[in-house]
């Protein structure tokens, strides 16, 4: 039985969340009638909402279907070079303008986090959560947009480099020198300890996505 209308959420982010909770992975087809059954809400906006996500890139057409795009090593590469600046500033505005309460919140998670070293799909829902509260504590509107946006294409990625054998246990070392470096209002520290962050990140996809081709 479908939500209220005041209880649903629009159309455009129920598809945006089951691309990044990974119910649809790329290379799957979306149905409009399908999609419209499973999230309860009519065609029409289920429409409107595909054409915005193959307008972002976010969906491909396959002759007259739909997909979830996927990304190839260059557009990867692309996108994790504009990612590492964006976050590094993000960082580095957060070391200057967090709030107290902002950064007890970024300690908090660090700590939380451990725990979940052991479940990678639980530790990247986690990971996206710390780097969103870094990108609010940078308190600039329009970074945090530009950021949304690479974070979407993020979702086009069929793993998460926090699958790779002890990757997670390094992640939340430096989550916390970026938390640390924060905490200092250390700018420069901040804005390094993030790139830094993401560069290993990137490093540790482009292992995995060699062992998956080569059927390691």
């Amino acid at each position: 039985m479908a939500q209220p209308k005041t209880a649903q959420k629009d159309a455009y982010s129920l598809i945006l969340d089951a691309i990044d909770s990974g119910i649809y992975r790329p290379g799957d087809r979306l149905v409009e009638s399908e999609l419209a059954d499973r999230f309860g809400v009519s065609r029409t906006p289920i429409r409107e909402a595909l054409q915005r996500l193959e307008t972002q890139s976010l969906l491909a057409r396959d002759g007259r279907s739909l997909i979830v795009a996927s990304l190839d090593h260059n557009q990867m590469a692309e996108l994790y070079a504009v990612r590492t600046e964006l976050e590094g500033l993000a960082a580095r505005l957060a070391a200057r303008h967090a709030t107290e309460e902002e950064i007890q919140v970024l300690t908090e998670m660090v700590e939380e986090d451990r725990a979940l070293m052991n479940d990678p799909k639980a530790l990247s829902r986690a990971n996206r959560r710390f780097h969103k509260m870094i990108h609010l504590s940078s308190h600039n509107r329009y970074l945090v947009q530009q950021l949304d946006l690479v974070h979407r294409s993020m979702a086009l990625m069929a793993t998460t480099s926090l699958a790779a054998r002890g990757r997670g246990e390094i992640a939340m070392a430096e989550h916390q020198a970026i938390v640390d470096a924060i905490s200092r209002r250390d700018e420069d520290a901040a804005y390094k300890a993030l790139r830094d962050h993401i560069s290993v990140a990137f490093v540790t996809r482009l292992k995995l996505d060699t062992q998956e081709a080569l059927g390691a």
